[in-house]
């Protein structure tokens, strides 16, 4: 609870009786490593907030082969965020990488969470926006860098990520292959 308020902090100003009314629109989750939270197909019903642990969201490519787009450790919220507002079928999954910890809150919460606290309106705009540049900025380097610069680009950046996450989940998210990868490690060591 009291990491989730820590974070809101950074983004509105809400007191502590407020935050407990926002906290009972929420669902505390624990989910098990590789449990799969949405599938590709199913409507879109939950955002999650993740308190502890990582989730990852992705895709089954043409060849079977998934690709991962999107990880959310502490403090990071995942979704299918078109499927999510239009209450629509998605088009990706999310499964937990690790044990984790989560809040959850369907569209039909939402919805009541915002009429009663407006000023979490302003709270997932920063959210969003905030989101919204960090995709920009990736699809960029994708254009930009080669695969071995984004690697070393984004390893600079969150070392402790990419010492967490496993190697073969890396690889999908940055497209490589883990084989690629390695080569690519194995470069920069020697």
């Amino acid at each position: 609870m009291e990491t989730f308020k820590s974070h809101l902090d950074k983004f509105i100003t809400i007191s502590d009786e407020e935050f407990t009314s926002i906290f009972s629109f929420f669902q505390i989750l624990e989910v098990k490593k590789k449990e799969n939270l949405m599938l590709e197909g199913d409507v879109c019903k939950f955002k999650y907030f993740v308190l502890k642990g990582c989730l990852r969201k992705f895709f089954l490519n043409e060849k079977g082969v998934e690709q991962t787009t999107e990880f959310a450790i502490e403090n990071w919220w995942i979704s299918d965020t078109f499927a999510f507002e239009k209450q629509a079928k998605s088009d990706f999954n999310i499964q937990s990488v690790e044990h984790s910890t989560i809040l959850a809150i369907d569209f039909h919460s939402q919805e009541l969470l915002l009429q009663k606290h407006p000023v979490m309106e302003r709270y997932f705009r920063m959210v969003y926006q905030t989101a919204y540049a960090a995709a920009e900025k990736r699809i960029r380097y994708l254009y930009e860098m080669t695969k071995e610069e984004y690697y070393i680009h984004f390893n600079t950046l969150y070392p402790w990520f990419t010492q967490r996450i496993p190697q073969y989940l890396l690889a999908s998210f940055l497209g490589l292959t883990p084989e690629y990868l390695s080569e690519i490690r194995a470069k920069l060591r020697s």
